[in-house]
């Protein structure tokens, strides 16, 4: 078959993730002026463009959750996907917050649904790919679960 990757949300949250974007447009502008300007640039590559991904290679049945330094340089190891496992959703609530200068919160709210690798015991052991609205998740779990081999685990 082949290998797949599936990036997930930015490691620290959309609004520090805007403020690592203009922490590299600053950097590079005061290359201009200074070497200092490096440092911000590397400051702002991090956290502008630290995420985190899953990669799925159906040919050897592993998988791997990834923290993606800079957006390119993968950190994890593989899990081997044996028959006793399963695959399932796991749906939550994800909020990030902010305080402005006038210490007023700043509130972004999303709910997210993922496709899960479940231990035996049922407990979640890594997440494989976020499933968006217009997805048809009976078919991704399927899909997923017919290349590596696995149950599908319905829970309520």
């Amino acid at each position: 078959m082949k290998t797949t990757s599936h990036t997930f949300e930015r490691s620290f949250g959309p609004v520090a993730s805007f403020s690592g974007y203009l922490i590299l447009a600053a950097g590079i502008g005061l290359l201009y002026y200074s070497c200092m300007g490096l440092i911000l640039i590397g400051i702002g590559a991090f956290v502008g463009f630290t995420n985190s991904s899953s990669t799925i290679d159906f040919d050897n049945k592993r998988v791997r959750f990834t923290n993606n330094i800079f957006g390119f340089i993968r950190v994890g190891d593989w899990l081997s996907v044996s028959n006793d496992m399963f695959i399932g959703i796991k749906k939550e609530n994800v909020t990030w917050r902010t305080y402005s200068r006038g210490n007023i919160a700043l509130d972004i709210s999303k709910k997210i649904t993922t496709i899960c690798l479940f231990n035996n015991r049922k407990k979640p052991l890594l997440p494989l790919k976020n499933i968006g609205l217009k997805d048809d998740v009976e078919q991704e779990m399927e899909e997923l679960a017919r290349g590596l081999d696995v149950t599908i685990w319905r829970h309520q």
